[in-house]
């Protein structure tokens, strides 16, 4: 069986990769690692994992809360001021919970990017599958 290490990369679908890297930058603090426009495909550090927005045709569907989105973790004391951030900024953030007995555990605000992508940010307090 193949042992899985962790994340290499994950992708984001998006309809405009111009709009949503000033987006990711912007609101989420990511850096520009690579890729271009005209091929559609932009490569970012999210703290040092990679997330690529590839340009798609349709935007995705907004997908119930619980199925489909991308959990961001944030430090403990920054949680509260980056939720706020992004309200500040225009981004409404649709729903609020603190969620422990679980798999992935602690508080977490959810919001939609320009295309409706579901993002999550999590003040990470627990992880079942941590060593």
């Amino acid at each position: 069986m193949i042992q899985t290490k962790g994340l290499a990369h994950f992708t984001i679908p998006v309809t405009d990769t111009e709009r949503s890297q000033e987006f990711y930058e912007r609101h989420l603090g990511m850096k520009f690692l690579g890729g271009g426009h005209q091929r559609g495909m932009i490569f970012l550090d999210a703290g040092g994992d990679c997330v690529i927005l590839a340009r798609v045709d349709k935007a995705a569907s907004t997908a119930r809360l619980e199925d489909v989105h991308h959990a961001f973790i944030v430090d403990h004391d920054a949680y509260t001021d980056a939720v706020q951030e992004l309200r500040d900024n225009g981004v409404d953030v649709f729903f609020e919970e603190d969620r422990e007995g679980g798999v992935v555990n602690g508080p977490r605000a959810y919001f939609h990017d320009p295309d409706g992508n579901v993002l999550e940010i999590i003040d990470l307090t627990s992880y079942s599958g941590a060593e």
